[in-house]
């Protein structure tokens, strides 16, 4: 039912056979009179589709309902404490911690259990930027437009694929894996109740194809599709590139309505600046169980449940969303986030090291809500900019690897919660090297002698290192930005003392966090902190480590290694699971060897909920981020 993609989480599907003629690109489909999109798509005539038929070998795929399948999974599992008791038990414990999430993670079972009416309050540190799911990139717009959007394709908690029962009548992909069919229900509408149809689909990835409409991240895996191809309202064909293992993720992308965007994209291919855009910007139409109802900028986003998702004519055509109405409140500050679900006036909040030990464990927490925790695919890390004189050099990159104080940031400002990264895929996923690196601890020794080695030493002698670049003698002062989060400024400033001790000068510079996203965006930034969340397959990776992803994608620190490109490349193109995991390996050895990050920490989940919260359950990605994720999640009826 939920609608992520790629990148970040899951992806939602469509289909009915037309027998007719091949269609080639008609002025129906352009996305604008002169159909821009022609620049990154080749002419292409699609074949008609019974021809297709007769010469692939299709194969069924799974269609499938993540809610039912959750449902399964916890039926099969004993219980190990009542809600009562969970509900008594503080969390100081793996053996509680289990409990709570045992009795309180689980399904209503009957729908008789559950307050329809009722409403959930959620925090979030900032405001979307864009109500557009073609342009997702911050947590928040997942998680608004998750709830708002329409999407083929999902996935499980254990990163499984399929398309979504609630969108797709039938899913086939050809034995050769070039081509991948869609049937669509046709009982799908958009909430000014439009009919969803193929054409949407059609249209939805000529605009992320179209070189004028800037999505440089959605378009990255979508651009390895040839072409698709609507035969009616809706059967959709997908034609792939080539035969790739990527191909079952490259088909979830953002779906936007076509008759919202079909004439004003010539005008306003920023989709964001025209009149007309901005009001739509303001009241989306969206194709997912919830629209926005309201909107205060940097204070709250009300969603209220769309009738027209779950029922038609009279009729339950999909499960009902459990919440009538989703409210995110907007609250930047973490002390005052604690004050805000002690005073029950958000319900659930993602907890920082020092907020799960030291703020929630008193008795003003506990009379509300509980909290839990569980494993998840986050890290965190120093970026550095490649691009500067500063960090070009494998060896200074190295030495800052080696002058940052990882025990002090474990074991005093994140509180032993969190283990110690030692590249970018965790270490719990299929991908990830089975002899890891061992994590860098400080040592200014050799710090100073990589230093020194990349020619960075105190010529002057005014206690800082500098360094000749063009005839000019700089001084090594950099400026690393981070959010103006409290646990973030003090992780970059314990870079900052760390670095003194060896002749180095950083500035800390806090950032709204827009803006900090926009300045790495345009690698307009010496250094920086910051992390990423898991993709679901590791080739979501290319998209921040190649070279192509400098100019079109979150290289943000301009991080250039022509091997690693090759393997990304030879990654996508492996079909066998074990082989595709040692190529993955060889990249995670390369990129810590080359240390373009200085990888810090895994951060595990860490939440707090309401008491009156039922049905949360976490994957690698955290409790909302698959499907059914915060579909899962209910109130009970008093």
């Amino acid at each position: 039912m939920m609608s992520e993609w790629r990148q970040w989480g899951l992806f939602l599907a469509v289909g009915v056979l037309l027998i007719g003629n091949g269609c080639s690109r008609s002025s129906d489909d352009d996305v604008d009179g002169d159909d821009p999109s022609a620049v990154l798509l080749e002419d292409f005539d699609a074949p008609p589709l019974a021809e297709l038929d007769k010469t692939a070998e299709w194969e069924d795929r799974p269609v499938m309902d993540g809610q039912q399948l959750l449902k399964e999974y916890w039926a099969q599992k004993e219980r190990i404490a009542t809600v009562e008791e969970a509900l008594s038990l503080k969390n100081d414990s793996p053996e509680n911690n289990e409990k709570i999430l045992d009795a309180l993670g689980r399904p209503p079972e009957s729908d008789d259990e559950v307050d329809w009416d009722a409403e959930i309050v959620r925090q979030s540190s900032r405001d979307v930027k864009s109500t557009n799911p073609l342009f997702i990139s911050s947590t928040t717009e997942f998680d608004v437009m998750g709830l708002t959007s329409f999407g083929l394709f999902s996935f499980d908690w254990r990163m499984q694929p399929y398309a979504a029962k609630d969108t797709v009548v039938s899913w086939q992909s050809s034995k050769d894996r070039m081509y991948d069919k869609v049937v669509m229900r046709d009982d799908l509408t958009w909430s000014d109740g439009k009919p969803i149809t193929a054409h949407d689909v059609v249209f939805s990835f000529k605009t992320i194809m179209n070189p004028k409409v800037p999505v440089p991240a959605v378009r990255s895996g979508t651009d390895e599709i040839r072409w698709v191809e609507a035969y009616d309202d809706h059967t959709l064909v997908f034609f792939h590139k080539e035969s790739l293992a990527t191909n079952v993720w490259n088909i979830n992308f953002p779906v936007i309505p076509k008759h919202i965007y079909e004439k004003s994209i010539a005008d306003d291919p920023t989709l964001q600046n025209s009149d007309y855009h901005v009001k739509y910007e303001n009241k989306p139409v969206t194709g997912g169980p919830y629209i926005i109802e309201s909107r205060k900028r940097n204070s709250e986003i009300v969603l209220k449940r769309r009738e027209g998702w779950y029922e038609q004519d009279g009729k339950r055509v999909r499960s009902k969303p459990y919440f009538k109405t989703v409210r995110f409140k907007i609250i930047d500050d973490e002390g005052t986030s604690v004050l805000a679900i002690k005073e029950g006036e958000v319900e659930e909040l993602l907890l920082n090291a020092e907020q799960w030990t030291t703020q929630t464990n008193d008795s003003d927490f506990y009379r509300l809500n509980t909290k839990v925790t569980a494993n998840e695919w986050t890290g965190f890390h120093f970026f550095w900019n490649l691009k500067t004189p500063y960090f070009k050099d494998q060896r200074v990159r190295e030495a800052m690897s080696y002058a940052f104080n990882h025990d002090e940031l474990l074991d005093n400002l994140l509180y032993g919660l969190h283990q110690p990264s030692v590249g970018t895929f965790h270490p719990t996923s299929w991908m990830a090297p089975e002899n890891p690196p061992k994590p860098y601890k400080q040592d200014l020794v050799k710090a100073e002698k990589l230093l020194d080695d990349a020619g960075w030493d105190d010529s002057d002698g005014d206690g800082i290192r500098d360094f000749e670049v063009n005839g000019e003698l700089i001084p090594f002062e950099f400026e690393i930005i981070c959010s103006a989060v409290d646990e973030r400024i003090k992780i970059c400033t314990l870079l900052k003392e760390n670095l003194d001790r060896i002749g180095i000068v950083c500035n800390v510079k806090p950032l709204e966090s827009t803006v900090l996203q926009q300045q790495m965006l345009e690698h307009r930034f010496q250094a920086a902190y910051g992390g990423w969340g898991s993709g679901v397959d590791p080739d979501t990776s290319e998209n921040i480590f190649t070279t192509k992803a400098i100019d079109n994608g979150r290289n943000y620190g301009s991080y250039v290694n022509e091997e690693v490109d090759k393997l990304f490349e030879q990654g996508k193109r492996e079909f066998d699971r074990e082989k595709r995991a040692d190529i993955y390996r060889k990249i995670h050895e390369l990129l810590w060897k080359d240390q373009p990050y200085t990888w810090l920490f895994y951060r595990n989940a860490f939440y707090a909920f309401n008491k009156d919260l039922r049905g949360y359950y976490f994957s690698p990605r955290g409790p909302y981020h698959y499907d059914p994720g915060f579909f899962a999640i209910w109130k009970p009826a008093k």
